[in-house]
């Protein structure tokens, strides 16, 4: 037993008590996650009981496909979330995007695939700019990004006061492609890129020297400095990570509305960080998973289409949902954070 416990005492001696507090920090940090899934489980199950229709692939893929953008823009949100900071601006640089993207294809006669990686610098940019100006003037990331979505919203109205159509018809045909995935069951082009986005975002948490200075940074800052983590640089990427995600986001969107306009995805933050925060990421930062995120998004679309299978019941009811869900979700955070950092 000195090999293994470091004394020479009897191994019932020394066995509960290791293997207890390992069994609490599991626990602990995979509990929020775990009922985060069997809520999505119980709801898509209520649904397929009540409603004729609801089960089926297409409706799950639905929930994909309508969500996207959200599931895009929430990815980069948990990053944000994950080190501790907040992002509201991402829905004004969603709609910024949609925007520009519209004024270029159709004012200008852009091609789309110029138009394309134009935005997404534009996005990144300006998430960076947010990240720089954090960490450089030790700012708070609310005001900060405050700022962000009032400027980004403002730039909009610069642009054109009205919708723009967009009739491209590179932009219509991606917008009506299918991926079908047999028995009638298709996927759209931006639910695709939602999940290469997701695996991306699960990769780099899990699998990079970045995410885990993320994890770091939302565990405890001043320590991650200590260790000689680049905490100021991380920061910075981690918003430009954000702003990258939104401008993707607004690619999506343009896709899915084929429109760009100042009123579009208005109040998306707090979809975003209310998907997040469902989905068992803390938000005083350092726990958290993607996979997570994915089920929060999943929730708030399948209370929208239980909503719209039932017919009679107003619109209003996915917003009163989603703010009970989030409150309940809170409280469990409080509940689990204080073992969550004592592991």
């Amino acid at each position: 037993m000195s090999a293994l416990g470091g004394t020479t005492a009897s191994p019932g001696a020394h066995a509960p008590a290791a293997a207890g507090p390992r069994w609490r920090r599991l626990d602990a940090r995979w509990v929020p996650l775990a009922v985060t899934v069997g809520l999505f489980v119980a709801m898509f199950g209520y649904g397929s009981v009540a409603y004729g229709g609801f089960f089926s692939a297409q409706v799950l893929l639905n929930l994909l496909i309508d969500n996207a953008f959200l599931l895009v823009v929430a990815v980069g949100m948990t990053f944000v979330i994950l080190a501790g900071g907040i992002d509201l601006s991402v829905g004004s640089v969603i709609a910024l995007v949609t925007m520009v993207s519209a004024a270029l294809v159709e004012h200008h006669h852009w091609s789309p695939w110029a138009t394309l990686p134009l935005v997404l610098l534009l996005g990144t940019g300006f998430g960076a700019l947010q990240g720089w100006l954090i960490q450089r003037f030790r700012l708070q990331p609310f005001i900060v990004t405050l700022a962000g979505m009032f400027l980004a919203r403002g730039l909009c109205y610069l642009i054109s006061i009205d919708s723009i159509q967009i009739g491209n018809e590179t932009y219509a045909a991606i917008s009506q492609a299918r991926i079908p995935l047999g028995e009638d069951a298709s996927l759209s082009v931006g639910a695709l890129i939602a999940l290469v986005v997701l695996a991306a975002g699960v990769y780099i948490a899990h699998a990079t020297s970045f995410g885990r200075t993320v994890y770091a940074i939302g565990g405890h800052e001043a320590s991650a400095v200590l260790m000689g983590l680049p905490v100021a640089r991380t920061t910075v990427l981690v918003y430009a990570l954000s702003g990258f995600c939104s401008a993707l986001a607004g690619v999506v969107f343009t896709l899915y509305m084929l429109s760009g306009y100042g009123l579009h995805a208005v109040g998306l933050e707090l979809d975003a960080i209310a998907a997040v925060v469902i989905g068992g990421t803390l938000m005083s930062g350092g726990v958290g998973y993607l996979a997570g995120t994915l089920f929060g998004v999943l929730i708030l679309g399948t209370i929208q289409t239980l909503i719209s299978f039932d017919g009679t019941l107003s619109s209003w009811w996915t917003r009163i949902s989603i703010g009970l869900l989030l409150l309940v979700f809170c409280a469990l955070q409080r509940l689990f954070e204080r073992k969550v950092r004592r592991s």
